[in-house]
């Protein structure tokens, strides 16, 4: 169904602690870039998503790749070409099920009428011809429920070509990265790492000790 200002809209919006944006990388020139640091400001936790940028932060927030299997979002927000919007709306609908569908915001130029019309079949809300950071602006809307600043974890293989990886750990208030030298493996926050369905999340988990937290081990594996 879609949404527009409304109460329903705002609750959601507010409601929710994490923001995943598509099209959030490195380019400073382009919308998505800075939208992160404006709705961070207004406490929300940011999951930037880029294929090409993963690895690197914006703002202190890493971006993934693409969305780890068994991370469910709240709030997706597409800084999208049409086709592209397409494509993610498509893989959200094959993994997640109606009963914990995101909002999908389609921002001005991604919307597609293909995905909308498979929106509308399945029941769940979205939103289209609006912005998420000027809907906030225009209704003073904070987040509620804030996690900042987050901790998040980065893997990626070894410099010395020995089969290896480097695991080490950060925080979204002090990591400042470029892309990373080495091949990217694996980069999360703490929450996800405790529910990704992906292999090395999975391997971390198993190396937990007996009332171990995950904070503790992702320290200890980083050392």
């Amino acid at each position: 169904m879609r949404l527009s200002d409304g109460q329903e809209l705002t609750s959601h919006i507010t409601s929710s602690s994490v923001i995943h944006i598509y099209g959030a990388g490195l380019n400073q020139d382009r919308p998505a870039h800075n939208a992160v640091k404006e709705l961070s400001e207004r406490g929300w936790a940011i999951a930037p998503i880029h294929p090409r940028d993963g690895g690197a932060t914006i703002d202190g927030f890493p971006i993934r790749p693409e969305l780890d299997s068994g991370i469910i979002p709240r709030i997706v927000v597409l800084f999208l070409a049409p086709e592209r919007a397409r494509a993610v709306v498509r893989n959200l609908i094959i993994r997640i099920s109606k009963e914990e569908f995101p909002l999908v915001w389609f921002q001005h130029g991604a919307e597609d009428d293909q995905a909308i019309e498979a929106l509308e079949e399945m029941g769940v809300d979205y939103v289209f011809d609006d912005c998420l950071v000027r809907y906030c602006n225009r209704h003073d809307v904070d987040c509620t429920e804030s996690l900042l600043p987050q901790n998040w974890c980065l893997q990626t293989a070894s410099a010395d070509g020995d089969g290896c990886s480097v695991w080490s750990v950060h925080s979204t208030d002090s990591a400042k990265f470029g892309r990373p030298a080495e091949d990217l493996e694996w980069v999360g926050t703490l929450d996800e790492l405790a529910i990704s369905e992906t292999t090395i999340p999975k391997y971390i988990r198993s190396l937990k000790q007996e009332q171990e937290s995950l904070l503790t081990l992702a320290t200890r594996l980083s050392n």
